[in-house]
């Protein structure tokens, strides 16, 4: 298989060029060289690419998932790294519910107001208990 340009690897992957750009800027991918203007990718570049949209996917930034790949350019993924991905993600994703099972609560609530709804509350405080979280994480 010959070396694919940036076009042809920006539509095999749904990326854009310039996020394949980027992703060279940052040293995420490099190109094998040019013909012409255009850049051109070893053919291994899919499965480079494959892995940095799993990392996204999972909540890495592209920092972390630059600290993925060796020197050589070969995955070098700390285990326990994404030990502690999954550990967020499980909270994530026990909010989300617990976010979910409120709202649908409150939308059959027979509550005159939602404020008057118990559950409701429940949401409307740990929706500021977050939003005080981030802020404090933020600074």
């Amino acid at each position: 298989m010959k070396d694919p340009d940036i076009g042809a690897v920006a539509r095999e992957t749904g990326l854009a060029t310039s996020t394949l750009r980027y992703y060279e800027e940052i040293g995420l991918i490099t190109s094998s060289g040019r013909k012409g203007l255009r850049r051109l990718f070893d053919p291994g570049i899919y499965e480079r690419l494959a892995l940095i949209s799993l990392g996204r996917n999972a909540g890495f930034s592209l920092k972390e998932i630059g600290a993925m790949f060796a020197q050589d350019g070969n995955p070098r993924i700390d285990r326990a790294q994404l030990h502690d991905k999954a550990d967020e993600l499980d909270r994530l994703i026990r909010r989300l519910r617990a976010m979910r099972d409120g709202l649908r609560h409150a939308a059959e609530c027979p509550a005159p107001s939602h404020l008057e709804c118990p559950t409701f509350q429940r949401l409307l405080k740990a929706a500021s208990a977050d939003a005080k979280r981030g802020k404090s994480k933020r600074k």
